[in-house]
Formats: C-alpha cells, sequence, structure tokens
C-alpha cells in the first residue's frame, strides 16, 4: 500500500476511504450469502437428478433383465443430437440453463425386433436427457463456486485488510497532527517567552 502522507488532507481522504469501505462491505457479504444459497440450490439439484438417473437405471435392469441375454446389438441406439443452452443472472453471475435436447433414435425394423425395445428406447431416451441435465447442473455449481471463491476473497480484502488498514492511517495521521499541534504551541510558548526576556533586559538598559 502506498506511503500514507501524515496531512489533514490525507485524514480527509483516509476518513472517507473508510466510510466508503464500510458502506460497501455489507452489501458484498450479502451478495456472498446469497451466492451460497444458490450454491446450496444447485447443489441439492445436482444430487437429485443423480438419484434419478442411478433409479433409471436400476428400473430398467430391473423391468428388461433380458438385456443381458439377447445376442442384440444396442450399441448406438439412442444418442443425443442436439443440446440448446440458454442462460440466466443469478446475483451477477452468469449461469448456463438447458432450453431443448433432441434425441435421435438409431432406425430399426419393427418386426425383427423384440416388442421390449420400445419402452428400452424411452427408458434410454429418458436417462439421455437426465444425463444432460446433470452436466449442466453440474456447470452451474462449478460457476457458483467460482463466484463464491471470488466474492469472499473481495469481503475478506475489505474486512481483514482494507479497513483495519485505513483505521491505522487515520489513527497514525492523528497521532502525528496531534503531535504537530502540541510542538507548536511549545514553540510558540518559548518564542512568548523569550521576547518577555529579551523587552526585559531591554528595559533594564
Amino acid at each position: 500500500m502506498a506511503k500514507v502522507s501524515l496531512s489533514k488532507s490525507s485524514l480527509s481522504q483516509q476518513t472517507q476511504q473508510l466510510k466508503s469501505y464500510q458502506q460497501f462491505l455489507p452489501s458484498l457479504d450479502l451478495k456472498r450469502k446469497q451466492l451460497m444459497g444458490e450454491r446450496a440450490r444447485a447443489r441439492a439439484e445436482r444430487l437429485a437428478l443423480d438419484e434419478r438417473l442411478a433409479a433409471a437405471r436400476q428400473q430398467i435392469t430391473a423391468s428388461l433383465p433380458m438385456l443381458g441375454n439377447e445376442e442384440l446389438d444396442l450399441n448406438a441406439l439412442v444418442r443425443v443430437k442436439h443440446v440448446e443452452l440458454g442462460r440466466e443472472n443469478v446475483v451477477g453471475t452468469w449461469l448456463p440453463t438447458l432450453q431443448a435436447i433432441e434425441v435421435d433414435v438409431r432406425p430399426y425394423g419393427y418386426i425383427s425386433k423384440p416388442q421390449w425395445l420400445e419402452p428400452l428406447i424411452e427408458a434410454l431416451t429418458a436417462s439421455a436427457r437426465l444425463r444432460i441435465e446433470a452436466m449442466v447442473a453440474e456447470r452451474r455449481v462449478a460457476l457458483l463456486n467460482a463466484a463464491v471463491r471470488t466474492v469472499t476473497q473481495r469481503v475478506n480484502l475489505f474486512d481483514k485488510v482494507l479497513i483495519p488498514q485505513t483505521r491505522e492511517n487515520i489513527k497514525r495521521i492523528r497521532i502525528a497532527l496531534s503531535d504537530a499541534e502540541r510542538a507548536a504551541v511549545v514553540r510558540s510558548k518559548i518564542a512568548k517567552k523569550k521576547r518577555a526576556a529579551e523587552g526585559l533586559a531591554q528595559g533594564q538598559v
């Protein structure tokens, strides 16, 4: 931090800076708390999507046990063709939102395939959508983590560095000005006594 001048103008400047810091800190801390709340919600949403995805996979396994026995080529049967993302501003942080998902089903013959293939395709399509939702949710959590970290650093900068340092500067300036004022008073008294002594000496002559 730059060296502070021990003057009245510097005292005024430091006092104004302290006032600004103290006014700004509460709003910054409020933003940090709001971001932490949004992050908690994003994490909960991410966890819920993970649970839904696990449940969907378990349901596929339980309702279609024949998948492990049938010699069918199910690779790339369902794939995500297109994902459209948007974004929203949450407490000053831009987060992705899922607008639309387009899923592509590989062509297959209705007669040559077993009857359980249609429910499987529906289940796989739902799982694909959940995976994309989970990816977007994970990205939202990561961005909110970064935002919380940045705002927390700023809060700490004001609370632990700028405000204490400015208070210390004000204290140093006031002490220096007070010392200078006392020294001036002492010099004035000494000069007054000297003049009085000189006047007395001249009167005696």
